[in-house]
Order: structure tokens, then sequence, then C-alpha cells
């Protein structure tokens, strides 16, 4: 397969409304910057249309390649599927609603070539209901906490990525949430810019309540991933430490008490003391158990490198 200088990527699921006047507006953006170009849909078990639709575009344009998955999978596997197979040096992603304006491409690209290693939209002006703008903001704000990277919309389906990044991302779960998390935790330099955000044309959005939840769950994970190097005992090993340690200095002051007054009399501290052992114990027990399961399970590490020399 030819590579290409861009590779636009768009996951897709029931958006039959859409992928025809979306297809349309990237192929007159891609044509006005005279690059070569590919646009890939990962249709993820659309039921309404989608698919045939996507069908009869790549029947017509050489430039769109097309792969569809049998059920629907998450958005974090139709882009897991869709890094693996592009073949741009440069690979931008698109939601499939229309609420990304394809304008906005030329604009991130040049933001990628200006030094960042993978460039996010930021949604200021968001056009969508208050039930979704307010807790999505509540998230972000937790997340630029919770990891340190000063982004505002970690989520927003408009990214620009060189390629050896998403080649590097490992993408599972709900993950996608956290890609500039991932890329930032293996060295990549990330960045941000602000682009324009449509209202919803036709269809309907494919996130609920539910997403809130995971999306904290998964918050955690990444934290968890990022401050443990990738070694369970790091993170259970100092939480049990931790709490080994106080229960050790209450138990020692107790032991100091009976001394002083002659006899033990069972107290709430002394109680605690124990069970700050045990807990501590338990974490360290934990710790270990993980960290044989993962060693007995992991893959050689790859790590990207900014140059290698002969």
């Amino acid at each position: 397969m030819d590579e290409v200088e861009i590779s636009i990527l768009i996951p897709v699921y029931d958006e039959a409304g859409n992928v025809g006047p979306l297809h349309q507006s990237v192929s007159e953006v891609m044509e006005t910057l005279g690059r070569s170009y590919e646009m890939l849909f990962v249709d993820d078990g659309s039921q309404d249309g989608t698919l045939e639709q996507l069908t009869a575009i790549a029947g017509r344009d050489p430039r769109v390649r097309l792969i569809s998955f049998r059920r629907n999978f998450g958005k974090a596997a139709a882009l897991a599927v869709g890094f693996r197979e592009v073949r741009g040096a440069a690979v931008v992603t698109l939601d499939g609603d229309l609420q990304d304006d394809p304008a906005e491409i030329p604009g991130m690209l040049a933001a990628l070539e200006g030094g960042y290693d993978l460039v996010s939209g930021w949604k200021r002006r968001r056009h969508d209901p208050f039930s979704k703008t307010w807790p999505s903001r509540v998230w972000n704000w937790m997340t630029a906490r919770a990891t340190g990277i000063p982004l505002h919309d970690f989520n927003c389906g408009l990214k620009a990525y060189r390629r050896e990044v998403v080649r590097s991302l490992r993408v599972y779960g709900e993950l996608h949430r956290y890609l500039p998390v991932l890329a930032d935790r293996l060295g990549f330099r990330v960045g941000e810019r602000e682009v324009r955000h449509h209202p919803r044309r036709a269809g309907r959005s494919k996130y609920g309540t539910a997403r809130f939840l995971n999306g904290f769950l998964d918050l955690l994970t990444v934290v968890f991933l990022g401050s443990s190097g990738r070694s369970p005992l790091h993170v259970f090993g100092r939480l049990g430490a931790i709490f080994l340690g106080i229960g050790l200095a209450l138990n020692v002051y107790m032991a100091g008490v009976w001394i002083a007054e002659g006899r033990l009399r069972v107290r709430p501290l002394l109680l605690a003391a124990v069970i700050l052992v045990i807990i501590g114990i338990q974490f360290i027990s934990m710790g270990l158990l993980a960290e044989m399961i993962v060693s007995s399970r992991r893959e050689p590490e790859e790590y990207p490198e900014r140059r290698r020399l002969p």
C-alpha cells in the first residue's frame, strides 16, 4: 500500500444522515491543501444504513477506505484498529456527527508541524445540551488536575497526531478519552488548539449518563498506570507501607502506655493500630501478587525514540 501525507480517520456508528455531507466537506478541505491524503472510515457495527452509504462512497472515491465491525465494539476499538491501519505521516481524527468542523483540519496540521506530536481540539463554545456541557467541564477540570496536563478538552474528537504517536498508543476499553494523557506519559509533546463546534444536524448522541462514571473509573486507571510506573507493587506497596508504618507507630505508643500503666486495656486506638497493620500487610501482599501476575504476562516494552544514530 502506498503511503500518503495525511490520513483522515473517522469512526462512525449509526450516522447515515451525516457520512455523505461529511465526506464531501472533508474532500473539499483536503483538495485545497494540495497534499496526498486518504479517508479511513471505521464503521462500528452500524445498523441504520451507514455501512451501505460508506460502501457506495468508497466505490466512487479511491481515496476512501472502509473497515466495518460485525457489531458495536466502541469508539476505543474503532480508533485502535484505525491507528493500526492508517498510512499517513500525519493523522487527523474526526467524529462522524458533523459537529467537528473539517475546515479546522489545516489549522490542526499547522499546529502539528509547529513542533507538537499531538494537537487536541478545544471546543470553547460547545453546541450541546446543558446536561452534556457542564459535566464535561467538571470532568475535564478533574482530568487536568489529576494528570498535570493543562488541556481544556481532553475528549474532543478532532485531534492531529504524528504517525509515531498513533503507533505507540495502546487504546482499549474506553481510554480514547485520555489519548493526550497516554501520549504525554510516553514523552510526546501535547498541545491544544481552539476549534469551532457545530450543533448536531442528524442522528442522535450515542453517549448516556453512564459515560461519566466510566470516565471517572478510566481516569483512576490512567492515573494509576502513570503513577505506578507500570509496576503494581509501586502503588500497592506504597499504600501498604503508609498504613503499616502508622499502625506500627501506634502499636509502639500503646506498648509504652502498657508499660507505664502496668496493664493493657482494649482501647479504640489499639484496635485502630492492629487494623492498620493488617491493612498494610494486605496491600503489600496484593502488590506482590499483582507484580507476579504482570511479570508473567508482560510483553517487551516499546519506547518511542526521538532519533537513532549509527
